[in-house]
């Protein structure tokens, strides 16, 4: 009689390999250029047992993004001066947050260079809500975490709360990522004599800091 718990086993380690192979192969090559039969190979299984465990390419490939970002989100919550953010106010919480992004450009250029190549291919492939539905949940947790920052800011005054929790959390995610993803790919102007990228990111911190002090 077969071990369940052995089974359920095996199958955890082959999703890990295949999300952690199409990871790399991607980052290295881009999402469009390989193929499951490709990812299938560079892990040492059939294709078919690729397509067993996750249906799609699309689907595939959130997995790859998902997974990825909870790595990172699990690494960098271990930044944290202490658990749960004990004794801190919103103002340093939201820099906690704020320099998340350059702690992406810092360590995990790979992932930003990912994520570019993943919102190039989820236009390309029009896909549907249903499809993106784990990827979407994941961003959820990032809002509801934002939303403790701000409802904390609206007892403690430290931050400004005059605009809105949505505006807020959709600015400073989509201006700290867009940023750190030009300098991780290179995309950014340098000039002749050279500059410190992290400086500048660090600059932009602050800038988006004083943004939301009161």
């Amino acid at each position: 009689m077969r071990d369940k718990s052995q089974d359920e086993a095996q199958m955890a380690i082959k999703r890990k390999e295949f999300i952690a192979t199409g990871y790399r192969l991607y980052v290295e090559k881009s999402i469009e250029a390989v193929s499951m039969q490709e990812v299938a190979d560079a892990s040492g299984y059939g294709v078919a047992t690729l397509y067993r465990y996750f249906g799609t390419k699309q689907s595939f490939v959130v997995e790859v993004a998902v997974k990825s970002w909870e790595k990172f989100w699990e690494k960098n919550m271990k930044r944290r001066p202490n658990r749960d953010f004990d004794g801190m106010t919103a103002a340093d919480i939201l820099e906690f947050y704020l320099d998340s992004f350059l702690e992406l450009y810092r360590k995990n250029r790979d992932l930003l260079r990912f994520n570019q190549l993943f919102n190039v291919f989820v236009q390309s492939e029009h896909m549907d809500g249903e499809i993106l539905r784990p990827y979407k949940e994941l961003i959820g947790k990032l809002r509801e975490q934002f939303h403790e920052i701000y409802m904390k800011g609206k007892k403690d005054r430290t931050i400004r709360t005059d605009e809105t929790e949505e505006r807020m959390f959709s600015k400073t995610l989509h201006l700290m990522l867009a940023v750190v993803t030009r300098y991780a790919v290179g995309l950014v102007y340098i000039p002749e004599k050279g500059f410190d990228p992290e400086d500048e990111l660090e600059d932009m911190k602050v800038m988006m800091l004083k943004e939301y002090l009161p």
